[in-house]
């Protein structure tokens, strides 16, 4: 994205991988809920996310120990222009569907298009920024774009590639077991039971094993994912041997319940890996479309409630520290206090729309420790009346009359979340506030989340450390009312529609840099998701047959790290 990649053009291996480790070996990974689709490309249906990653590919594949940097997988050249207004790809002459079919530009230009009309939501808006997309040779294909962004052209490259041929005559975007998309990548579905389980297995004509990209990754011979109702009966199937790793995000319970016979006899091992990017957000969001929450002294008062310091002891032992900015934890986070310079700058022209503090500087509300958190319920009530809310005979109520009651939509099995939001439920009935915990299935969830019929619901935003084009997905104005995006708190903020448009038209990392610092501000200040614990270090527990490589790449243990660097070794 920025400067020039790290490897030379000849590398032999990605630095984050064992080039010689061995192949072989099964192992077990556990989802919750279940799913009824093995399309992951569509918007209708529920698919293991697993499957975009281990079955398929695209023409340049990320390294993930720089912040944005592409290498050729399918394609074996790209060439810009200097200001990316185009991209060309040449295809690698040995690249090969699974079927054994060879992949063409025909099945290229199909794949852009269809995944840009009737692909899943996070697709077409790639596609209403291409111009043409036209052969250009009898392996190659250049795209060219409408508009002035400098990352179309990596984003370009990492579009799935299916195959054509298998779906004339059929209809892409429905959702359902009986047809799954052939793929170019090292993994196939070869078994399946709906809602129970999926096993894949490595493709033993894998066209792409040689390439120095793929060397040392893609190691199991079969990999199997099974599905289980709860969090709680997928550990406990965990614990009694049925799954070879699991991922666990609460620090207490890493210290606290993963002392059983298998962990002390040393087959299970407990690893603990870095990484360097930033923390994202994880919390509960607010949904601005609703009434109430359109007022940020509403949203500040919800903050003020949330008793982050007792409810993070409790949880966690106080182990994790709290996200405090949507990029917390890297160099793109937002400095304390008032913004200046080029920070400045940018925010200028939208002060009179900017939540407060975005210019002068903001940070979360930070509680006293003890369970009752007097001072900032006074503090809440306080928000809350300036906003016109009042008690009446102890129920919150605004100047119609009518009571400050809302819901938060859980996902069934998700008990760490239940057991935060009975917490908050039970400060906030000091407020003269009813909250309900609505639990519904995944299908329900999906399906309401995707009509944002929600009040309140958990959030995460993973983000990378060269945000770009998703950030219009995640928080752009034009999701507020269009079903499917990820615009969860239905924010329609012109500076920050300015600040996305001018972090991907920067060309140098100081002027990126201070656009995100900037949109940071935006955000954070804007008061839309109660932000809990940070995730800063991942923690796996493992099958001891199960390796990886010591030498870590910067996003550490991103999900498709495990399995995609690691080995079966007995």
């Amino acid at each position: 994205m920025y400067g020039d990649p790290a490897l030379p053009p000849d590398f032999v291996s990605l630095p984050y991988v064992n080039p010689q480790a061995p192949k072989g070996g099964r192992v077990v990974f556990g989802n919750t809920g279940g799913f009824d689709s093995l399309n992951p490309f569509v918007q209708k249906g529920t698919a293991p996310w697993q499957l975009r990653f281990w079955g398929y590919e695209s023409l340049m594949g990320r390294s993930w120990d720089e912040p944005f940097t592409l290498y050729g997988l399918l394609a074996e050249s790209a060439e810009t222009a200097p200001d990316r207004s185009w991209v060309e790809f040449t295809l690698r002459e040995e690249a090969r569907f699974s079927d054994g079919s060879p992949v063409t530009v025909e099945d290229v230009i199909w794949s852009y298009e269809t995944l840009g009309t009737m692909g899943h939501l996070r697709y077409r808006g790639f596609w209403g920024q291409v111009a043409d997309i036209v052969q250009t040779g009898p392996r190659s294909v250049r795209l060219s774009f409408t508009t002035r962004d400098r990352e179309l052209a990596l984003i370009a490259g990492m579009r799935p590639i299916l195959k054509k041929a298998q779906w004339e005559g059929k209809d892409f975007a429905a959702s359902g077991l009986d047809e799954i998309p052939v793929g170019t990548g090292p993994y196939v579905v070869t078994d399946y039971e709906p809602g129970r389980f999926v096993t894949l297995e490595r493709d033993p004509d894998y066209w792409g094993a040689d390439l120095p990209f793929r060397r040392g990754t893609n190691n199991f011979d079969e990999m199997r994912i099974e599905f289980y109702g709860d969090g709680t009966v997928l550990f406990e199937a965990f614990k009694a041997g049925a799954l070879s790793a699991v991922r666990e995000f609460n620090a207490e319970k890493w210290d606290r319940q993963y002392d059983f016979p298998a962990v002390q006899r040393g087959d299970i091992v407990k690893s603990e890996i870095p990484h360097q990017r930033p923390s994202g957000m994880t919390g509960l969001v607010m949904n601005t479309r609703r009434g109430a929450f359109a007022d940020w002294r509403v949203r500040e008062a919800m903050l003020l409630a949330f008793n982050f310091e007792y409810i993070n002891d409790t949880m966690t032992g106080g182990a994790q520290p709290r996200i405090t900015s949507y990029f917390s934890n890297s160099e793109l986070a937002m400095r304390p206090g008032p913004a200046s310079g080029k920070v400045r700058d940018l925010l200028a022209p939208f002060a009179d729309s900017l939540p407060p503090g975005a210019i002068e500087g903001y940070t979360l509300p930070e509680g006293d420790g003890t369970a009752r958190n007097r001072a900032n319920l006074r503090r809440a009530m306080a928000m809350l009346k300036a906003a016109g809310w009042n008690v009446q005979e102890g129920v919150l109520r605004n100047v119609g009359g009518a009571p400050f009651a809302f819901s938060v939509l859980l996902r069934q099995g998700d008990g760490e979340m239940q057991r935060v939001v009975d917490i908050y439920a039970s400060a906030l009935s000091r407020l003269g506030i009813t909250l309900r915990v609505d639990t519904v299935d995944d299908a329900q969830y999906a399906g309401r989340i995707a009509e944002y019929d929600f009040d309140m619901t958990t959030f995460r935003r993973d983000l990378s450390l060269s945000p770009g084009n998703e950030q219009r997905l995640y928080w752009g104005s034009a999701g507020v009312d269009q079903p499917g995006t990820r615009n969860l708190m239905g924010m329609a903020s012109p500076a920050a529609d300015a600040l996305i448009d001018t972090l991907l038209k920067a060309e140098g990392r100081e002027d990126f840099v201070a656009a995100v610092h900037a949109l940071d501000r935006v955000l954070t200040a804007g008061r839309y998701v109660i932000p809990i614990w940070q995730y800063d270090v991942g923690r796996i527990a493992h099958i001891r047959e199960m390796k990886y490589p010591g030498r870590l790449p910067a996003y550490g243990d991103r999900m498709d790290f495990m399995p995609d660097v690691w080995w079966y070794e007995e």
